[in-house]
């Protein structure tokens, strides 16, 4: 969940929004350690994360993720710096998907119709949209086509197991790389589009 993406040209009539899944994977393809731990996970300066969520406006989570991080708040002896960039996530329009509908006020829940809903989304006038996960969301989203960007920042790590980026896919999934960053951290970003041949 690192990076930056260059400015659009927004329009509804030059412009379709982009899904973009952006985050971090260890260098043995995992997303989350066995048990949905993330704290191998590196944040750089130079990673500009406040140009990526400049680039979005509209989130969608899972249920699990969303009820973990879609209201999370710092606590008092957060750095402004961070408590800056949790009130500019929480500005962004959130979607929840869960097969548990309910009715909440910072969120919309979508539970039937995936693609459909998606596509919708995606149609309407806006910025591009972050895919934050959890990893079942993820899944579903590339099994589907889902994906436009891929935005994988690859840490220095193995863990050895976890949950993959990629499994149970019927056919080959096929990129193509648009660009590559390497921070101080020691973590490569790599930023593919979907190929839709």
């Amino acid at each position: 969940m690192i990076g930056f993406i260059h400015e659009q040209t927004y329009s509804s009539n030059s412009y379709m929004r982009k899904i973009i899944l952006d985050l971090a994977m260890t260098l043995d393809g995992f997303i989350e350690g066995s048990n949905g731990e993330i704290d191998w996970c590196i944040m750089d300066d130079d990673m500009d994360f406040d140009g990526f969520l400049a680039g979005i406006d509209t989130i969608f989570y899972g249920r699990v993720s969303y009820d973990t991080w879609g209201n999370f708040q710092p606590d008092s002896s957060a750095n402004e710096t961070e408590t800056n960039l949790w009130k500019n996530v929480h500005a962004k329009k959130k979607y929840v998907f869960s097969h548990q509908p309910r009715q909440d006020p910072g969120a919309i829940f979508i539970s039937e119709d995936i693609q459909q809903r998606v596509s919708a989304i995606k149609q309407q006038e806006g910025k591009d949209i972050w895919l934050y996960g959890g990893a079942s969301l993820i899944k579903t989203f590339i099994q589907s086509n889902l994906v436009d960007i891929y935005r994988i920042s690859v840490h220095p790590i193995v863990l050895g197991k976890g949950k993959p980026l990629f499994e149970d896919l019927s056919e080959r999934l096929y990129l193509k790389l648009v660009e590559s960053r390497a921070f101080k951290s020691g973590v490569v970003q790599l930023i593919y589009n979907a190929d839709t041949k």
